[in-house]
């Protein structure tokens, strides 16, 4: 749908929120309240944007067992250093994301870290589809972002396996209620989009998404591989020298 044009403007806005779900994403029962920074259920074929904060932990959820969340990562405050799915699959040697898998960005850097996984069906190798890039762009648009800023993303909840003669199988998702979660390590705007897949048409089902702070928790390991440390090393200098020069 065209927004070049006040008339598809207010054509879009409106299919948005028709097909908007008016029940709201199921919170955490074991967070406060108080610490919840960010809840939202995204429809199908619908988007959503949101700056997090260092020490924020994300949910991403797939209540009805379709949901297809296109994700990606830019940092708040330097947008033009963004999530590298390159380096994100080279650099811990692994294609499949999972637990303690960190998402990199292409200053070798950790924007955050798969820290909990029920699902285990995810994308590096696709990126997104056409519907997926466009619902990014509208997210990037609120952001002050342009089309071109939207890059290669990560999918959850719809997997994705490489076979020995190099062709990409699509392994589909899991039960319903499923969800990962990540821990936010550098200030981050989030876009996502809920659409299908490249290679599976599957009409996707709602997506959830929560954000709590717990800045407690980037004390914690996450990771033990010689790689991974380096990248949180070179994270937290970055971090440190950044927050002291704001300081000076």
């Amino acid at each position: 749908m065209s927004t070049a044009n006040t008339t598809g403007a207010r054509d879009h806005a409106r299919s948005q929120a028709a097909a908007a779900e008016r029940v709201g994403p199921a919170l955490p029962v074991d967070v406060d309240i108080a610490k919840v920074t960010f809840a939202q259920r995204i429809p199908a074929g619908g988007y959503a944007n949101v700056v997090l904060a260092r020490g924020t932990r994300l949910r991403l959820s797939d209540p009805f067992g379709a949901a297809c969340a296109h994700l990606l990562l830019l940092r708040a405050e330097s947008p033009w250093e963004r999530l590298n799915v390159a380096d994100t699959v080279k650099v811990p040697w692994q294609a499949y994301l999972g637990v303690g898998h960190p998402l990199l960005s292409d200053q070798g850097r950790v924007l955050a870290t798969v820290i909990a996984d029920s699902s285990g069906r995810h994308d590096t190798l696709c990126g997104p589809s056409p519907a997926a890039r466009q619902g990014l762009r509208l997210a990037g648009v609120k952001q002050g972002l342009e089309p071109r800023d939207i890059g290669p993303t990560v999918s959850f909840f719809r997997g994705v396996r490489v076979e020995s003669d190099g062709a990409l199988t699509i392994t589909g998702g899991t039960a319903a209620g499923t969800a990962v979660d990540l821990l936010v390590q550098l200030p981050v705007t989030l876009l996502v989009a809920n659409a299908e897949h490249p290679l599976d048409p599957t009409p996707p089902t709602e997506l959830d998404l929560v954000a709590w702070s717990a800045p407690e928790e980037l004390a914690l390991a996450h990771g033990t591989d010689p790689e991974y440390l380096r990248a949180v090393e070179n994270t937290e200098q970055d971090w440190h020298a950044r927050t002291l020069e704001a300081r000076a």
